[in-house]
């Protein structure tokens, strides 16, 4: 059996993401499945080369991986012909001189979201992929979900009808600190650190809208700062300066209003921490991260509006769980299946630079619809 080798520099891999969803659950499980499979005669097998500034937290992750080889030096890491592809999972301020160093070097370049701080340095990193020649994708996990990938089924399938409107609820409490560690870090929570939840959820929202219910062309959006003052990981107060949550409303080219609010202040009352509620003229849908619930016409329970008594209507019945008649794999392996795929066998991979950069843009037009109190039109890139 032929094996396509293909060098990845993992850029940033020490971080929370970088390192479970990107390298023990994706290249380290494409590893351990014997690679990409390409037909019955050949695979694509990724080698990852650690990157960061912590010597110390590479090598412990090297160790805990199975004895990757690991760089603090990016230039040495660039200059290595062995890795033709760059990947970047660093903080979003550090991505952009980094992506572009790895598109000067003539490296194929694959990259979490946001990819830049601004619309015009991300769609820059575009162009310059583009005009290098090198091949280009973001990541865009949400889109291999397996509740998502059911609401999908269901659209094409033409479940809904006419879709008329999109709910989205996302979020959970993160502790501030002072009682209980936080589950999220504290540059989250600082504007000059590159935090803010329009900054990191609008770019979500703008792909996964784009590919299930037409591309969006305005939006309206009003951000918060619910909690003032959180503690870091050492225990000390500071102030938090940038966006703990986000009320947005989006209007598609095909007439569907989506509203999604996202919250690092809220308690979570629903079927999961992400839901996404799709009505339509012959049905709806509820999708979480891995089921999907559907209410069709027919079964549709008909509300009298009396608030004097207790509903007769138990409002969670008549809802059908979609069932789940295939495996679903981790969402980021399947996107890094795609990409490699792309690098080795040229197949396609719309999930490109300018994508990433369509999501940076509405996360700045979100945060200039905040601070005007106004509607925003979307232009297209």
């Amino acid at each position: 059996m032929k094996t396509h080798r293909v060098g990845v520099i993992m850029n940033g891999v020490t971080g929370r993401m970088g390192t479970n969803q990107h390298l023990i659950r994706s290249i380290q499980a494409i590893r351990d499945q014997g690679g990409v499979a390409v037909g019955t005669e050949s695979r694509i097998m990724p080698e990852p080369l650690l990157v960061g500034r912590n010597e110390t937290k590479l090598k412990a992750l090297s160790d805990q991986a199975g004895g990757f080889p690991i760089e603090t030096d990016l230039d040495r890491a660039l200059a290595n012909p062995d890795y033709p592809v760059y990947f970047d999972a660093q903080t979003t301020l550090r991505r952009y001189d980094a992506v572009k160093a790895a598109i000067a070097a003539g490296k194929h370049i694959y990259c979490e979201k946001p990819t830049a701080v601004t619309s015009k340095e991300a769609l820059e990193l575009y162009t310059l992929a583009s005009e290098a020649g090198v091949k280009n994708g973001v990541v865009q996990d949400k889109l291999w979900l397996p509740g998502l990938r059911k609401a999908q089924y269901l659209i094409d399938t033409g479940f809904f009808g006419r879709i008329l409107s999109v709910r989205g609820e996302f979020g959970y409490w993160v502790f501030t600190g002072e009682h209980q560690p936080a589950q999220r870090p504290s540059w989250n929570y600082r504007k000059a650190d590159g935090g803010g939840i329009i900054v990191d959820m609008l770019c979500h929202w703008r792909y996964v809208i784009d590919n299930l219910f037409g591309n969006v062309t305005g939006l309206t959006c009003l951000g918060a700062i619910h909690i003032p003052e959180r503690r870091d990981e050492s225990g000390t107060s500071y102030a938090c300066d940038t966006d703990d949550a986000a009320y947005a409303t989006f209007m598609t080219d095909q007439g569907i209003v989506c509203h999604f609010n996202s919250s690092w202040c809220v308690r979570v009352r629903r079927d999961d921490l992400l839901t996404i509620q799709i009505d339509g003229t012959h049905g709806s849908a509820v999708a979480g991260l891995r089921q999907c619930w559907v209410q069709g016409d027919a079964m549709t329970p008909k509300p009298v509006w009396n608030p004097d008594v207790d509903s007769p209507i138990d409002h969670f019945d008549h809802w059908a769980e979609v069932p789940t008649n295939q495996e679903y794999d981790n969402a980021f392996k399947v996107q890094w299946e795609l990409f490699l795929r792309h690098i080795v066998l040229d197949e396609p991979f719309r999930w490109s630079l300018k994508e990433g950069a369509k999501g940076v843009q509405l996360a700045e037009l979100g945060l200039e619809s905040w601070h005007k109190r106004a509607w925003v039109d979307v232009p297209a890139l």
